[in-house]
């Protein structure tokens, strides 16, 4: 009988594998292959945490497959010397990886017991490139843009443009889109023109709740 630290292994092992077939940004997987997902899932859930599905974390909210996670990381063309904003700090486990991919990371909770865990959490485990905070009224976080990417990883009726403009010129955010049921994740680049949209694929996500938002 392998014991959790070996069936955590060999999980990860598999679950990097299985990624690889559609994740083509080795410095994504590499970023998952550091960060130990086990241990943004409950306790109860942690034998769980490299099958490739969403996890329950509390508060209603999810950890994301890793699937998704990967796309809409790999979809931020991310080089390291970036300024990040994550809307949606949720375990923490999306801001971990993105500390690994960037310079910095800007992340916002609107539920405070979720941010608080989170933010001790990532504290614990030496992410000391990110600031962690409890969302305001304002969608976003324009106090510290702008933002080379923006990721937002909650569902909005449309892309949000109170967060096109927390972008810099050529800038990168991706973001599902739809109805509250059933959305396509969509990658917009802040150009000259105007945003450019890509779509990245179908998902499904909890709504992004506030102005700009449902």
């Amino acid at each position: 009988m392998p014991t959790l630290i070996e069936h955590l292994s060999r999980s990860k092992t598999a679950l990097l594998a299985e990624l690889a077939h559609d994740v083509s940004d080795r410095r994504v997987l590499e970023a998952i292959a550091r960060v130990p997902r086990e241990r943004f899932v409950p306790e109860e859930l942690r034998s769980s945490a490299y099958e490739n599905r969403p996890l329950p974390i509390g508060q209603g909210q999810t950890i994301s497959q890793p699937l998704i996670v990967a796309l809409m990381t790999q979809g931020l063309a991310l080089q390291g010397d970036e300024k990040v904003l994550e809307v949606g700090t949720g375990s923490g486990y999306q801001t971990a990886l993105l500390s690994h991919l960037a310079a910095w990371v800007v992340s916002v909770e609107r539920v405070p017991e979720l941010a608080e865990r989170a933010g001790r959490l990532l504290a614990e485990l030496g992410y000391a490139n990110v600031s962690a905070y409890v969302a305001g009224e304002t969608l976003g976080w324009p106090q510290e843009g702008p933002y080379d990417a923006i990721i937002v990883t909650a569902a909005a009726p449309r892309v949000p443009h109170e967060l096109v403009a927390q972008l810099t010129l050529g800038g990168r955010m991706v973001v599902p889109v739809g109805s509250r049921d059933v959305q396509e994740l969509v990658r917009v680049v802040n150009s000259p023109e105007g945003p450019a949209l890509t779509n990245l694929g179908p998902c499904r996500f909890v709504p992004l709740l506030g102005p700009g938002a449902w």
